[in-house]
């Protein structure tokens, strides 16, 4: 007999896929709120909706999309809204640089060899560390690293449902830590600077915004994934009985190490001549008026940065394994790399839409104005705010998986509505993050679950939803705990969340 606690909570999860299974596609949701945007403008200005600017106390009006003015704006605007969406240059431009160096098979192999070639005293870890750094490419964490894991160790002898969790709370769980500035940051940073310009029309979000704290969570999400996968999930598989086959997991060949070697060295060189242009006082890529490294072109440009940080060893890799014979080769994989985003690029049409509809009406303004005063009227801000959406956030992804949709459906109405309570996007954005990620490891939304419960089935065919979810619980628990207590302590002290990613509006 089942526990009534435990009856009870997989009754939620067959809520919550009940409840996301009947959501619409993303692309047709987004339609669906830009046509609600534009009927509530249509209310809103029949009865009087107003709210004070809190800076310059102007009377703020809605502004109806459907009376003559805000149906020629429509007309008028749609292609303009679409094409000049922020994430929609930031991230064609960024898989660029991706399909070079996964398609060569860059990726590929840094992540075989980062696994194969550790002592298996730290086998555990570097898996984790390997799903960490697989979200700088599109699959290869779900496709490559999470069946790779489990194959692993079963050959040492080891459980390999231990290894497949290990795999997925690295590549899933730690969504939103890295090491490296990867292709999600500058769509989430696109979105949040075109939500921020509902109050501050010239504000400028980086995709480096949220790095230092990636950077710091990312140690976080390896040491902690590590205990608990050796502590708490390992210990309660016990000893695996089934007899599967044990697949041979091939090593890195010899001209895979040569062709790490030349990317490694080329990597090198593009380092060194960006560190160049920032360097020195007078450096190229520093503000041309005030010299500083902040609001410079460096910052301004850095999704050109960070496509050639991909395209240039992805490239090295490509010629000298002979993935890469000529241009048509190269162009093969990038245009591959491009086809996969036809889903996003078909979400952004109606996302931008909605974005912006919700900005021309004032709805937007008027919302944050309205629920920043009421936040403060019950005293609900500071770390208690922050950690409060942090769980919404969670909450929410359980119904939603793709981070791009609810950021984009959320960033509008919190993103202002924190800044006028004085904090800046980046912090925003790193809570959403938080909460987006911790929970990618229980929800059946996750669009690589189904995935997961398959590689699972190839130990054991009785392994199934149940049996993935009640695995990883103790990770989105205690990531969570931990994540929240690195937020928490990084308020206290202050610290900025990236390059030009303060805490808190500066005044």
């Amino acid at each position: 007999m089942k526990s009534l606690a435990s009856r009870i909570f997989n009754k939620s999860l067959d809520y919550i896929e009940i409840v996301g299974n009947k959501l619409p596609h993303p692309a047709t949701l987004f339609g669906l709120l830009a046509v609600i945007v534009a009927v509530v403008s249509l209310i809103g200005a029949m009865v009087g909706m107003t709210a004070v600017h809190p800076a310059d106390g102007s009377t703020i009006h809605v502004k109806n999309l459907l009376n003559g003015d805000g149906l020629r704006w429509i007309y008028e605007n749609v292609v303009h809204n679409f094409v000049l969406f922020p994430p929609l240059g930031y991230v064609l431009a960024v898989m660029i640089g991706i399909g070079v160096a996964e398609g060569s098979g860059l990726f590929n192999t840094v992540i075989r060899a980062l696994v194969l070639k550790a002592p298996t005293k730290l086998i555990t870890g570097s898996v984790v560390l390997a799903g960490v750094l697989s979200h700088l490419a599109s699959e290869a964490g779900y496709v490559i690293l999470i069946p790779l894991g489990a194959m692993i160790f079963y050959a040492i002898g080891r459980h390999p449902m231990a290894g497949l969790a290990a795999a997925f709370c690295g590549v899933s769980g730690g969504f939103g830590a890295n090491f490296l500035i990867g292709s999600v940051d500058p769509i989430l940073a696109g979105l949040s600077e075109t939500a921020a310009h509902i109050i501050d029309p010239t504000m400028k979000i980086n995709a480096a915004v949220n790095f230092y704290f990636m950077f710091v969570s990312a140690f976080m999400i390896v040491i902690v994934g590590t205990l608990v996968t050796e502590k708490i999930v390992e210990p309660r598989l016990k000893k695996y009985e089934g007899n599967a086959e044990k697949l041979p997991v091939h090593d890195i060949t010899t001209i895979e190490k040569k062709g790490l070697k030349w990317a490694g060295i080329w990597l090198f060189i593009f380092a060194v001549a960006l560190a160049w242009t920032i360097i020195p006082e007078n450096g190229l890529f520093r503000n041309p008026e005030t010299g500083t490294i902040l609001h410079s072109p460096f910052f301004d440009g850095i999704i050109t940065g960070i496509l050639v940080f991909f395209f240039v060893p992805g490239l090295a890799y490509g010629i000298v394994t002979k993935s890469i014979r000529n241009d048509t080769d190269m162009m093969k994989h990038i245009i591959k790399s491009m086809g996969t985003m036809a889903t996003y690029i078909v979400l952004v049409f109606f996302a931008a839409q909605f974005v912006y509809f919700f900005r021309y009406s004032n709805l937007g303004l008027i919302l944050a104005i309205d629920g920043a005063e009421f936040l403060k009227s019950i005293g609900f801000t500071g770390i208690t705010l922050i950690v409060a959406f942090v769980l919404l956030s969670a909450f929410i992804n359980l119904f939603m998986g793709s981070a791009s949709a609810k950021w984009a459906i959320m960033a509008p109405v919190f993103v202002p509505m924190f800044m006028l309570l004085d904090y800046h996007p980046a912090l925003t954005q790193a809570a959403f993050r938080i909460g987006d990620s911790v929970t990618n490891l229980i929800t059946p939304m996750m669009s690589y679950f189904a995935l997961i419960v398959a590689f699972a089935q190839k130990y054991d065919e009785k392994y199934g939803i149940g049996t993935i979810i009640s695995t990883m619980i103790p990770y989105t628990v205690i990531f969570t705990v931990f994540w929240i207590i690195i937020l928490v302590i990084w308020m206290l002290l202050g610290l900025p969340l990236g390059p030009d990613g303060p805490l808190y509006l500066v005044k």
